[in-house]
C-alpha cells in the first residue's frame, strides 16, 4: 500500500504507484470540517481522475461533523472507503484531540468507524503507538486495535513524539496481529527492502504499507514484489528519469498542483531523510 504524505500523494503520484504494484492507495490527510466548510484545497485532495483503487483518510473527532459530511458523500469509481488518521504526530492536532491523541480513545473512534460502516462504506485505522513512550509502555494501541471493529488497521510502528531517523519498533507486531483478532493488520514506518516485509510477514502481517521509500522510487512496490517471488514473470523496473517522465505525463493528464510536483520530483531517486 502506498501511504498518505501531505503534499505528494496527489492523483498523478497515487496511480504512477498503482501502475508499479500498490495494491492500494491512499489520499494524503484531510479534515472533515475543511470539507463541511467546502475548502477548495481540501476538496481537491479526494478529487477523482481515474480508477486507481484509493481510500480517502479523514482526520475528525466529531461524530456528527462526520456524518454530515457522509451524508453529502458521492462514491466515485477506484473509491475503496475511508481510512481515519489517529496517527498524526502535529502537536497542534494532537492537542485538539485528534490525530495521534485518538490512539487512547477506543469508545469513540468506534463511533466514528460505526458511522462510516453505517453509510455502507469499508472502513480502516491508521495509528501509531501513542503519543509518547509513556503511552506505548501502557499498550494502548492494543485498545485500539481490540476494541475497534474496523476493517483493517495500518499500524506505524512509533509514537507521535519520535523523529523519523528514530528507528521503528517491529516487535509490537505479533502482539498488535492477536490484539486484532483476525482483522487485518498492515506494517509501515522504514520498510524499504523484501527482508523486511519477510521478517513482517513472519510476525502475522497481512500487508505492508509504503511511504518515503514510494517517494524515492514509486516503482518500489514491484521492486519488492520481484524479490519476494511475487511478480511471474518478473517486471522491469524502470529508472529515475523514466519514472520522472512517467509522472510528468500522469500531472498533465490527470491534473494537479505545481507544487505537489515539484515536491516529487525534488526527492525522486533521493534517499528520503525529511520527516513526511
Amino acid at each position: 500500500m502506498l501511504a498518505p504524505l501531505e503534499g505528494y500523494t496527489d492523483a498523478a503520484l497515487r496511480t504512477l504507484c498503482f501502475r508499479h504494484g500498490a495494491d492500494l492507495t491512499f489520499t494524503e490527510m484531510a479534515h472533515v470540517e475543511s470539507f463541511l466548510r467546502n475548502n477548495r484545497l481540501a476538496l481537491e485532495k479526494i478529487e477523482a481522475h481515474d480508477s486507481t483503487p484509493v481510500q480517502i483518510q479523514l482526520l475528525t473527532g466529531r461524530e456528527e461533523e462526520l456524518e454530515r459530511f457522509l451524508a453529502g458523500f458521492e462514491p466515485f469509481p477506484g473509491f475503496e472507503g475511508f481510512n481515519l488518521n489517529l496517527s498524526c504526530p502535529s502537536p497542534d492536532v494532537i492537542r485538539r484531540g485528534k490525530g495521534a491523541a485518538m490512539i487512547k480513545r477506543a469508545a469513540k473512534t468506534q463511533r466514528l468507524v460505526s458511522a462510516i460502516k453505517g453509510h455502507g462504506y469499508q472502513a480502516s485505522l491508521k495509528i501509531r503507538l501513542g503519543t509518547n513512550a509513556y503511552e506505548k509502555a501502557q499498550k494502548v494501541y492494543l485498545n485500539a486495535l481490540g476494541g475497534v471493529d474496523a476493517d483493517l488497521f495500518v499500524v506505524h510502528a512509533k509514537t507521535a513524539a519520535q523523529e523519523s531517523v528514530e528507528g521503528d519498533d517491529y516487535s509490537v507486531f505479533p502482539e498488535c496481529v492477536e490484539a486484532a483478532r483476525g482483522r487485518p493488520v498492515i506494517a509501515n514506518g522504514g520498510i524499504d527492502s523484501a527482508e523486511k516485509v519477510r521478517l513482517l510477514r513472519g510476525m502475522g502481517v497481512a500487508g505492508v504499507m509504503i511511504g518515503r521509500a514510494a517517494l524515492s522510487s514509486p516503482a518500489v512496490f514491484d521492486e519488492l514484489r520481484n524479490g519476494l517471488g511475487l511478480n511471474d514473470p518478473v517486471k522491469r523496473v524502470p529508472d529515475v528519469e523514466e519514472l520522472r517522465g512517467e509522472y510528468e505525463a500522469l500531472h498533465a493528464s490527470l491534473g494537479g498542483r505545481d507544487d505537489y510536483r515539484d515536491n516529487l520530483l525534488r526527492v525522486l531517486g533521493r534517499r528520503a531523510t525529511t520527516r513526511y
